[in-house]
């Protein structure tokens, strides 16, 4: 997958291809380079979709808030 990195949904930081490929319920892979703003939304790290605050917020471990 080159070209992506991976962040923690727990943390919001980013970590190794390596740790992202065995936890892919709590990381969320991402376009290395992606530009653009998503205004504060909520990515679940299990689908990789984007969810409601609500959600985003009752489920910290599993959701990335994108800025």
């Amino acid at each position: 997958m080159a070209g992506s990195r991976y962040r923690s949904a727990k943390s919001g930081r980013y970590v190794t291809n390596k740790h992202g490929k065995s936890s892919p319920s709590t990381t969320v892979r991402e376009a290395a380079g992606k530009s653009g703003s998503t205004g504060g939304a909520y990515r679940s790290a299990i689908s990789g979709r984007f969810v409601t605050a609500k959600h985003g917020k009752s489920s910290p471990s599993t959701t990335v808030r994108e800025k």
